[in-house]
């Protein structure tokens, strides 16, 4: 039997309050039956369910379709409106020529014209100033409904964050909303079904206003960063029966007050007196709203997931009393790094307030460890009213720790006092991964629980200090593992929004997205490159061609900017005034120039718009950037490799380098300097420069040497991790590569061997201490040191965590196809080692689920793949022998497979 399910818009189940006017619709197959593929679809899309259940479609009935095309189908019907609902289903036809439909889906659209805004900017009277905070202030309007209310609908936003009620009841679960842009250029709405909450007769809508990111903390840079307060506008549209529709609107009727929220902002914390509770529902001494005007402002409809709570835990030991004699002090341990807030519950008198700190680690003697969290001071407080007990969880905050410290509460404690609130924004986990070596395991989980901690709103680089920001070159890194982890489709279609919003006019992208001050304003090589490749890995994993026609002007002036200043095709040149980028930051006692750094990612950026540009189909284009790549290579030989001249230019790079590596301490670990004597290398001419492993790394897997001296490159890589004791020293830039470079290159073993390492600097060495997140350093924490600098320290962060991508691509061997992307066709070819007695990954695509599962059982291989319906899949053994396939004997490695469940067995 085949289902037709899983109908999807904009990678949303029936979404609400949509501004894309040609959005793409997905569905998938489900059976089990092998061979099954679409052959053919019928889309219908009407404005009523029942011309639908009848086949008719007043908007869309595109006819049989000859195509198996069943993901990113764009909607080319009848144009559409404001508030419109659409209903829509599909019917499939398959191999057999059987068709077979699906369930009625829907979507609603937003607001797509300016005119349909009547409601204005409000807010309260204080602003606070750079350094100091402000009460929390509540907001409501009272009015009065009559007639049959079939529909209602409410459109909200802020500058800052909200939480919005209708009769007291709670209008979403949406958490830190309406989350973080460039609030100069946008800020993003969201559309709530509220009609269940209204009555006829007298309501009160409400709202609840936070800091956040607008008003709020943002990095290092104090408050105010966008304006000097929190602000609403809120737009409730209500629709009677007989047609008619009344619109309650922010304006100067509204009215606020404070209440018992009397600070709250993401890096400080949270403060809550329960006694300024407001338990009447006397409004006398609630003021008028101020009015507010940003005409500058675009206002766009939500894309991709919302923050929400996505699970609890609870602390797996019991708490632990640090008071002493003196006072009463609890330490509660989660066992798991995460973020998000705490859920407390107790008995106290009215008055007694409680104090939460909150720690990633411990100190050596078994104290919070906060000195990494810099100026974030990370601390709530809690005043109780004095009723019998009382819960509490913070509303405008959230923390990254494991440990949590209370202080000052006298009842009785127990594991239930406290409960770990696990907030990120609410993509669904796609993939898991599971091998024969439990310490692997767990650099998965790890890995995972990064990915959880900072895709809370945007990708950033840490959850925890007084940073937070999104970094273009640590979701570059990472993109490739989080696409495996869950589905980031909708997250970074956003995020790629926001990187156009941050562009500069020059060309260039900052450090960061959305753009926060203090940091260069050009990202430089590996960091500002995300505008490439980040897109192109969102392609390549789901398919979606959207998301690079909708980036792709951005690009070209990316490209623009960076051709432009590098002379000669050398990126940070020494003679360039601007920012020279980041390095291969972290690395250990190796510096990679930053010039060879920002020349290879210029060739590889070339290499990918040559990608771009044909998926595109723009051949004018793919010819430019093909002869921008071979010319960057080229420039790239003649500069670096053996038997390029060593100029007074080269020298004076030389000196620069020497300067900027001096400088850049924060980048250096405490290994003990690795000495080679005098460095030799038939690649790389050493004269200008030390090789490094980052730099063979880039030159291999950008393609930057000729065939001749690739395979002197590989051994001089391997010699190099050998002579480290087998470590790696590649900082943020090399890491995500290395691995690949080496398994793609006939060293698989030192690859596994890598992998395997449990000393520092290495994948494992924090999972041999109890990481339970990726740490920011290898050496985060050592045994002979101790700390690393607390200027630059957390233990969560997920570039290091790029390793995931290896996992599931060579481990348990799933790989894209890029020339059928989002797994259309892909390719099963796991490659085992390091030991390994088995591997079992599963990665939940747009089609369906794919399997990959192997093991070695004495002399016996088993590979069991699933390929989802309307796909196919090359499988390719690793092992040689007498086979079977299904129980028929097969010959050969490769194998074509059409959809199915097969289990393939060798005798080795």
């Amino acid at each position: 039997m085949t289902k037709i399910t899983n109908l999807t818009c904009e990678y949303r189940t029936n979404p609400i309050g949509i501004d894309i006017v040609n959005p793409r619709l997905s569905w998938q197959m489900q059976t089990e039956r092998q061979g099954a593929r679409q052959t053919a679809y019928r889309i219908l899309v009407a404005s009523t369910i029942e011309q639908l259940t009848e086949d008719k479609a007043d908007y869309l009935d595109s006819d049989k379709i000859e195509s198996d095309q069943s993901v990113q189908v764009a909607y080319e019907g009848q144009a559409l409106t404001s508030r419109q609902r659409v209903y829509w289903k599909v019917q499939v036809w398959d191999e057999t020529g059987t068709m077979n439909e699906s369930d009625v889906a829907w979507f609603e659209m937003g607001l797509l014209e300016s005119d349909d805004w009547q409601s204005q900017w409000i807010g309260a009277n204080l602003s606070g100033g750079v350094q100091s905070m402000i009460p929390v202030p509540y907001f409501r309007k009272d009015f009065a409904l009559e007639g049959d209310i079939t529909s209602a609908r409410l459109y909200i936003t802020a500058l800052g964050v909200f939480e919005c009620s209708i009769n007291g009841q709670a209008a979403s679960n949406d958490v830190f909303a309406p989350g973080w842009t460039d609030y100069n250029k946008r800020v993003q709405y969201l559309t709530y079904d509220v009609t269940s909450l209204l009555k006829s007769g007298d309501n009160t809508i409400g709202a609840v206003l936070g800091d956040g990111w607008a008003a709020g903390y943002v990095a290092w840079a104090g408050r105010q960063n966008y304006v000097d307060r929190p602000q609403l506008m809120a737009q409730l549209e209500v629709t009677f029966g007989d047609g008619t529709r009344k619109t309650i609107a922010s304006d100067g009727s509204w009215m606020y007050q404070y209440g018992p929220i009397t600070h709250s902002d993401f890096q400080m914390g949270e403060a809550y007196d329960a006694r300024k509770e407001r338990q009447t529902t006397d409004t006398s001494d609630w003021m008028p709203v101020q009015i507010f005007s940003h005409t500058n402002i675009d206002l766009t409809a939500q894309i991709g997931p919302t923050v929400q709570q996505i699970q609890e835990l609870s602390s797996v030991i019991d708490p632990i009393d640090r008071g002493g004699m003196s006072r009463s002090r609890w330490v509660f341990d989660l066992g798991q790094n995460m973020v998000g807030r705490v859920r407390f519950k107790g008995i106290a008198p009215a008055g007694t307030t409680v104090t939460f700190r909150f720690a990633e680690i411990l100190d050596a003697d078994d104290t919070l460890y906060t000195t990494n969290l810099r100026s974030a001071r990370a601390t709530d407080y809690y005043t109780f009213k004095g009723e019998g007990e009382e819960t509490w969880e913070s509303k405008f905050t959230f923390h990254g720790f494991r440990y949590v410290e209370i202080e000052g509460y006298h009842g009785d404690v127990s594991k239930d006092t406290i409960t770990g609130i696990v907030l990120h924004s609410a993509m669904k986990q796609t993939g898991t991964f599971e091998c024969s070596d439990p310490l692997l395991n767990q650099l998965q989980s790890n890995i995972l629980w990064g990915q959880k901690g900072n895709f809370l709103e945007l990708p950033t680089d840490c959850p925890q200090r007084d940073e937070r920001l999104g970094w273009t070159g640590d979701i570059q890194v990472f993109a490739e593992t989080a696409t495996f982890n869950m589905d980031i489709a909708g997250f970074m279609t956003r995020w790629a929004l926001n990187v156009r919003d941050a562009q500069n006019p020059d060309g260039s992208v900052p450090a960061v997205v959305p753009y926060a001050g203090n940091v260069p304003t050009d990202g430089g090589p590996a960091w500002a490159d995300a505008t490439i490749i980040c897109p192109w890995t969102v392609y390549k994993s789901y398919g979606d061609k959207r998301i690079l026609e909708e980036n792709y002007e951005s690009m070209n002036r990316f490209m623009d900017f960076i051709v432009e200043n590098s002379p000669g095709y050398i990126r940070c040149a020494p003679d360039y005034e601007g920012w020279h980028g980041f390095g291969d930051w972290l690395s250990v006692n190796a510096n990679t120039p930053r010039d060879f750094i920002g020349t290879a990612f210029l060739a590889y950026d070339a290499s990918l718009m040559v990608k771009i540009a044909s998926v595109l189909d723009k051949p004018d284009d793919v010819a430019h950037y093909q002869q921008l790549f071979e010319d960057t290579k080229a420039a790239f030989a003649n500069h670096y490799l053996v038997g390029s001249e060593v100029s007074p230019v080269a020298v004076q790079a030389s000196e620069l380098r020497r300067e900027l590596d001096a400088a850049d301490k924060l980048t250096q670990g405490n290994l003990a300097k690795v000495d080679y004597g005098d460095i030799s290398s038939t690649v790389f001419n050493t004269d200008l420069f030390t090789p490094t492993q980052t730099a063979y790394v880039l030159a291999l897997y950008f393609d930057l040497l000729p065939d001749d001296l690739r395979s002197a490159a590989i051994d001089e890589l391997v010699a190099d991790i050998e002579g480290r004791g087998t470590h790696l020293s590649t900082g943020f830039v090399g890491s995500p590569y290395l691995n690949y470079v080496l398994s793609q290159n006939g060293r698989l073993d030192t690859a596994y061997d890598l992998l395997n390492q449990k000393t520092w600097p290495s994948w494992l060495y924090a999972v041999t201490q109890g990481a339970t997140t990726i740490w920011e350093r290898w050496d985060g924490w050592t045994e002979d040191k101790g700390f690393q600098t607390p200027e630059m320290n957390s233990f969560n962060h997920y570039a290091y965590g790029a390793i995931g991508a290896w996992m599931y691509s060579t481990i348990a061997g799933i790989n894209i196809d890029p020339l059928q992307p989002g797994y259309k066709h892909f390719s099963l070819s796991p490659q085992p080692g390091g030991g390994l007695a088995y591997a079992h990954a599963t990665l939940e695509t747009a089609y369906g689920e794919i399997v990959s599962d192997w093991k070695y059982d004495g002399n016996t291989f088993t590979y069991n793949v699933v390929v989802p319906p309307n796909t196919t899949a090359t499988v390719t053994l690793p092992v040689t022998g007498k086979g079977q396939l299904n129980g028929k004997a097969v010959q050969g490695q490769s194998h074509l497979l059409d959809a199915g469940q097969y289990e393939f067995v060798v005798e080795i």
